[in-house]
């Protein structure tokens, strides 16, 4: 019985070892051609006030946790990433990059915690940002 087990133990450990090998050469490949800038897109940062009213319900159902997401109104493209809910106020999102690849629309933003000595109240806040670009139907890559 010892050797059928010892048996069945060497073929998962060499069927583990050969997908893992498979999946990371193949994965390597496939995101640098992905991820190569073609170029920057423009964005404007859109303020709570001017967002489209089924975009604002669906960023205050999920604005509790982290979330990430896309809309479109067919004419421009909101990327929208909230980083849910945090102790005190005083936070701002810096977005990074913006840049359109040949397979998929690239984006990377930061979440800046309140300045030091800066008054950052006593309630819970919810930082979100949305990006507004021109509409295209690739798809995005949060970083």
């Amino acid at each position: 019985m010892g050797k059928k087990t010892s048996g069945k133990v060497l073929v998962v450990v060499a069927l583990l070892a050969w997908v893992f090998v498979v999946r990371f050469l193949t994965a390597c490949s496939v995101e640098k051609e992905e991820l190569e800038k073609v170029r920057d897109l423009e964005f404007t940062v859109v303020g709570e006030t001017d967002l489209p009213e089924e975009l604002k319900n669906v960023i205050e159902e999920k604005k509790m946790g982290p979330f990430k997401l896309t809309y479109t109104d067919d004419q421009n493209l909101y990327i929208v990433v909230g980083y849910g809910e945090q102790e005190t106020g005083g936070y701002s999102i810096s977005v990074k990059e913006l840049y359109l690849t040949e397979n998929a629309i690239v984006t990377d933003t930061e979440l800046l915690g309140p300045q030091t000595g800066e008054t950052t109240g006593v309630e819970k806040s919810y930082p979100f940002v949305v990006i507004k670009t021109e509409y295209l139907e690739q798809p995005v890559i949060f970083q």
